[in-house]
């Protein structure tokens, strides 16, 4: 077992370190090409953070174990809605959620969200479910190319296109390919000892995933979030947890049962986490859409909500 979590922790501490390196080339090279903050924050931000579960679905959906991904999944999508948002809400002393596009994109995120629980009611998630899913993310990307033209703030472009700073960009875009591999290797690695400890503690691997591996692999997003309040970016929080949620209901899930479908006989196992995931995705669009900004003592309610989750999964297994 010691063995199974020194891995595991080694894996975990590589992830969040390629992990950090991925976020930091890209906001590099998204200034290089002088892309729009929400572009950053909507798509690259998300996309980029969420790599660390897409990983994990891979690398679970290779080894026929499409149970650890799912876990994981649900279990970020409430971090990100409870724990992520929460921290965030605390740190910037309140969040402001008016603007019209992320008031739609709001409604649009919990719709998306849901359609993996809708989708395993007939007691799987199959090839063509991930078809579907992936399709819900083209939705999602167009409409918010569609409303691009709302967002004006342009990223500073300090490297012009001179050859000293193309050259810093062919270096950021090595470095971004490069952790991808790290990546990588730091998944399997979490995957192959997530799924020892749960035979040998004779936890359900969804359960792992949701607890252990959704905390582990979220921390880029918690990480990107506390750093763009520090850095005056409020609005890109918000943007990037509710694209991050996007692109693991779609993304991530609609790769993983691609290569490995999720055959659901029991759904004891995922009750906790499916109810838990609604709970979060409810309370997350009452609270941004009453008062248009989340408050601090609703952020505390949604790091309880976090915690009795936390306390729920390991309970309800005893």
């Amino acid at each position: 077992m010691w063995w199974h979590i020194v891995i595991f922790i080694l894996s975990c501490a590589l992830l969040i370190k390629s992990g950090s390196w991925v976020v930091r080339s890209l906001t590099r090279i998204t200034k290089y090409l002088g892309m729009t903050e929400f572009m950053v924050a909507f798509v690259l931000m998300a996309g980029a953070t969420t790599m660390p579960e897409l990983f994990v679905g891979i690398v679970s959906g290779l080894n026929g174990t499409p149970e650890l991904s799912f876990g994981n999944i649900i279990g970020s999508n409430i971090i990100n809605l409870t724990l992520a948002v929460g921290i965030g809400v605390l740190v910037a002393k309140g969040l402001k959620c008016d603007g019209a596009v992320l008031q739609r994109s709001s409604i649009y995120t919990i719709i998306i969200a849901s359609l993996p629980l809708v989708l395993m009611l007939d007691g799987s998630i199959s090839r063509v479910d991930g078809i579907i899913l992936l399709l819900g993310l083209a939705a999602y990307i167009q409409r918010l190319f569609y409303y691009k033209e709302r967002f004006t703030k342009i990223f500073s472009n300090s490297f012009g296109r001179e050859w000293s700073k193309f050259k810093l960009f062919l270096k950021d875009l090595s470095v971004f390919l490069g952790s991808l591999i790290f990546l990588l290797v730091s998944a399997q690695g979490i995957v192959w000892s997530a799924t020892g400890l749960a035979e040998q503690l004779g936890l359900p691997l969804m359960i792992i995933g949701a607890v252990v591996v959704a905390l582990g692999t979220n921390l880029p997003e918690l990480t990107f979030g506390i750093k763009s309040i520090t850095m005056g970016h409020k609005d890109m929080v918000l943007g990037n947890l509710l694209g991050a949620v996007v692109f693991n209901s779609t993304l991530v899930l609609g790769v993983t049962v691609l290569l490995s479908p999720l055959e659901v006989s029991d759904i004891s196992p995922y009750l906790i986490g499916i109810i838990f995931a609604v709970a979060a995705l409810l309370f997350f669009t009452v609270f941004s859409r009453t008062g248009r900004e989340i408050t601090r003592k609703e952020a505390i309610f949604l790091l309880l909500l976090y915690i009795g989750f936390v306390l729920a999964e390991m309970l309800g297994r005893h």
